[in-house]
């Protein structure tokens, strides 16, 4: 019995020393949080410079993924990954929308489609 106390006891403080995965007051874990990069609070505006800033595409995150997304597009090339990405984002959506079907939400597909786009690229599967 007193050997079931003090793995208790030693999984208690572990749990509560190491804060890597604790919930945050913004609802997700820190590990996540801490791993993300902090906005600047320099100005609320940038400095224009002569070229414009607007970009017309979208620049994808460096994620817990993008790796392995180098990898792949090193061993398979561009357009084989490019191939296999879109099979893969075109069964998902149609998961997404079989589950939103059976669970009766059929009308909340296209916010999920898009969170699991957001979370994607959060990731760094869109690399």
């Amino acid at each position: 019995m007193k050997t079931y106390q003090a793995i208790l006891l030693l999984i208690a403080v572990v749990a509560t020393t190491v804060q890597g995965f604790a919930i945050s007051s913004t609802g997700g874990s820190s590990f996540v949080i801490s791993q993300r990069p902090r906005a600047s609070t320099t100005s609320a505006c940038p400095a224009r410079t002569g070229a414009s800033s607007l970009q017309m595409g979208s620049q994808a995150k460096f994620g817990i993924f993008s790796p392995a997304v180098y990898a792949a597009k090193i061993v398979l090339g561009t357009d084989k990954l490019n191939k296999i990405r879109g099979k893969a984002i075109s069964l998902h959506s149609q998961y997404i929308g079989d589950f939103c079907e059976w669970a009766g939400a059929y009308h909340l597909r296209t916010r999920l489609i898009k969170k699991a786009k957001t979370n994607g690229d959060t990731l760094g599967f869109l690399v």
